[in-house]
């Protein structure tokens, strides 16, 4: 972290620009204020943030530290706290899923076991997510479903699977809901970090269907 002062609770506000504030609280009891001084990452070097990163980038993610010349792999398990305010709507493309799941993929990664990320982004309703040219994704409600470990063990696993597409093949990481709320200009949410991930490899448990079976005896007998 180059010469970033750091303390036993740590906070992270990407994409934070010229402000500062702190507007969510992970946790209702939390202090409405940074618990310590909190630490800025961003693209533009002209903000003077702590931590000068390209999120568009192939995680994992670098950053260079105020004060340092080296690009230095951020750490993993690293945060309590990882704010986004009006940021993911900026990375990626709709409809991309391998960047979807590699971003979230990241933040999980970054995060301590039971951290909070913490996000704002333009509601589904509002002007601003469609209007806005530079916005690449809308995050929505439905959206964390496919975050949370346990649904695909629920929808995907069972004996009678649901729509859901199976998305483990490319995502291992695993957040809960813990808060969510939509006011028609901002939808905000706030997801725990489980570690370990919930993740089942579901090739190596799967039964294969009697297609399957089928091609594994042909290429057996070699017809």
């Amino acid at each position: 972290m180059g010469d970033i002062e750091m303390s036993e609770y740590r906070e992270l506000l990407i994409g934070a620009g010229r402000d500062r504030k702190k507007r969510y609280q992970a946790v209702p009891h939390h202090p409405r204020d940074w618990q310590t001084k909190v630490v800025t990452l961003d693209i533009d070097i002209r903000v003077n943030p702590d931590l000068w990163c390209d999120l568009n980038t192939q995680p994992p993610w670098h950053a260079i530290s105020a004060g340092d010349t080296v690009r230095r792999e951020l750490l993993s398990d690293f945060w309590d706290e990882i704010h986004a305010y009006q940021v993911l709507e900026h990375l990626g493309q709709q409809g991309d899923a391998a960047s979807f799941f590699a971003h979230f993929g990241e933040l999980w990664r970054l995060l301590k076991p039971d951290g909070y990320l913490v996000v704002a982004v333009p509601s589904r309703f509002s002007g601003n997510m469609w209007g806005d040219p530079s916005h690449r994704r809308a995050i929505v409600e439905e959206s964390l479903v496919f975050l949370d470990q346990s649904q695909y063990i629920r929808q995907c696993d069972g004996l009678k699977p649901t729509a859901m597409s199976d998305f483990r093949n490319i995502y291992k990481g695993d957040f809960r809901c813990t808060d969510q709320a939509n006011n028609r200009e901002d939808f905000v949410f706030v997801l725990q970090a489980v570690k370990p991930s919930r993740w089942v490899d579901t090739w190596a448990n799967r039964i294969p269907n009697s297609r399957e079976n089928a091609n594994v005896d042909s290429n057996a007998t070699g017809r």
